[in-house]
């Protein structure tokens, strides 16, 4: 148990150090590629507007400076530049823009609960391969049948 303890601890640490490393030294494409041009409503990196020529030359002046990533995206979208949220290419992972995360995977979450509970339901009620469809014959009746039957086979 100490040994799975310790595999997710160092896991955890593995994938951690590259996104903290990201969000203090971004680069030019990543933000690009996150952030959308507010006028033509394009990704920024395949924009070429006006606003998008200034918002990457700003990008690519606060990156020299070395400003965090966290910290050109909210200055692009609130004061000094006040373009609003809808610059964001991906939602938030807090307050409300968190249903936009929630709500697809708890869909697909509670489908797939559903998907099961009915193959069980399914599966339980099923009849028996050999089960009896309906009310036995009389023994004369069902001797005539085969006989019958017998008949067609030879």
């Amino acid at each position: 148990m100490k040994l799975l303890a310790v595999a997710v601890g160092v896991a955890a640490l593995a994938f951690a150090a590259p996104a903290f490393a990201n969000e203090q030294h971004p680069t030019q494409g990543e933000l690009e590629s996150e952030l959308v041009c507010p006028q033509c409503h394009e990704p920024l990196d395949e924009s070429n507007s006006p606003i998008a020529q200034q918002m990457k030359l700003y990008i690519r002046k606060h990156i020299a400076l070395g400003w965090t990533k966290s910290h050109i995206v909210n200055t692009l979208e609130g004061p000094p530049n006040n373009l609003g949220p809808s610059i964001l290419g991906v939602p938030r992972t807090h307050g409300f823009d968190l249903i936009a995360w929630i709500l697809p995977i708890g869909g697909i979450a509670i489908g797939a609960l559903a998907l099961a509970g009915g193959a069980w339901a399914w599966s339980r009620n099923k009849p028996g391969p050999l089960a009896p469809v309906g009310p036995s014959l009389d023994p004369s009746l069902e001797r005539r049948v085969d006989d019958e039957l017998a008949r067609y086979d030879r």
